[in-house]
């Protein structure tokens, strides 16, 4: 069976996800991996599906949906699932003032480390004259990459931005 992504943004309200997953329901897909969030009151969604039909006719199968929802839906035809390496996983959580660079700067620590991030979150959080800004990561570390020695690397690079910047160990029962 044909394996694709799908995307979709839309202003967020209740029944997206309903609607949506039905439609592809209705026509014999099979999710695979997804991931759902509110951006700023834009509901996002990526879906990664197994369906029996060929991109032109999975697109037309969704934009019923997607034109009553006013979402905006691209899919892509993919090759296999293909699971990202494995290694140990573990949570980065950075926390401080907002300001620009803060999720450039430590991507860019992990990635010359070969540090693979699996999930990202952010958030602007408490009082909204002086937001904190909030970021999450779930990774997996390399064999070859000591976790204790990135700990310290990254609250070095938490002390440059200004923030506090954190490695812990993933517990295994989280999804």
């Amino acid at each position: 069976m044909p394996h694709y992504v799908v995307f979709a943004v839309g202003a967020d309200r209740p029944g997206i996800v309903a609607r949506l997953t039905g439609a592809l329901y209705d026509i014999g897909a099979n999710l695979l991996d997804s991931s759902m969030t509110i951006l700023s009151g834009h509901f996002a969604v990526a879906l990664a599906l197994d369906a029996p039909l060929a991109t032109a006719a999975l697109e037309a199968a969704l934009s019923d949906v997607a034109e009553r929802l006013d979402l905006g839906v691209t899919v892509r035809a993919v090759e296999a699932v293909v699971r990202a390496p494995a290694g140990d996983h573990h949570v980065v959580s950075v926390y401080g003032a907002d300001h620009p660079g803060i999720v450039a700067r430590v991507a860019r620590e992990l990635a010359d480390r070969g540090v693979n991030i699996v999930d990202l979150e952010t958030r602007r959080v408490g009082d909204p004259s002086d937001p904190v800004y909030a970021m999450v990561l779930d990774v997996t570390l390399p064999p070859d990459l000591d976790a204790d020695t990135l700990e310290t690397d990254l609250r070095a690079v938490g002390t440059e931005l200004g923030v506090d910047a954190h490695l812990h160990p993933l517990d295994a029962d989280i999804l």
